[in-house]
């Protein structure tokens, strides 16, 4: 069993900053890739940012320049620095990652969610 927690999800105004949070727990042997997608309201899920093992980053147009992913490997931990925020980031973020188990088997796995909204 694996499981994905994200945190740091919240209210902020535009302009403003969050950092989201997503701990990796369970019968992990290695995470490969990971990352951030959002759904708003209405919205079909859209990526965000991808981070690999060794730490190279994509990011979808729309927020490129003001967020920054990354990862502790040591922590099974990643992260998604959030500035310059805007009302259009408002949605649901989803953290993602694929996990190779002691078992060993291969899982994709998804967090449960954390809601940002940006409005003033």
């Amino acid at each position: 069993q694996v499981q994905l927690v994200e945190s740091g999800g919240g209210l902020v105004q535009p302009g403003g900053s969050l950092r989201l949070s997503c701990a990796a727990s369970g019968s992990i042997l290695r995470i490969n890739d990971m990352g951030w997608f959002r759904q708003a309201p209405g919205k079909q899920r859209e990526l965000v940012a991808t981070i690999t093992t060794a730490g190279m980053s994509n990011y979808a147009d729309s927020v490129k320049g003001r967020f920054t992913i990354s990862r502790d490997n040591a922590k099974n931990t990643m992260y998604l620095q959030m500035n310059s925020l805007k009302p259009e980031d408002t949605a649901v973020y989803y953290c993602n990652a694929g996990v190779i188990t002691t078992r060993p088997r291969s899982l994709e796995v998804w967090g449960q969610g954390a809601q940002v909204t940006v409005s003033s």
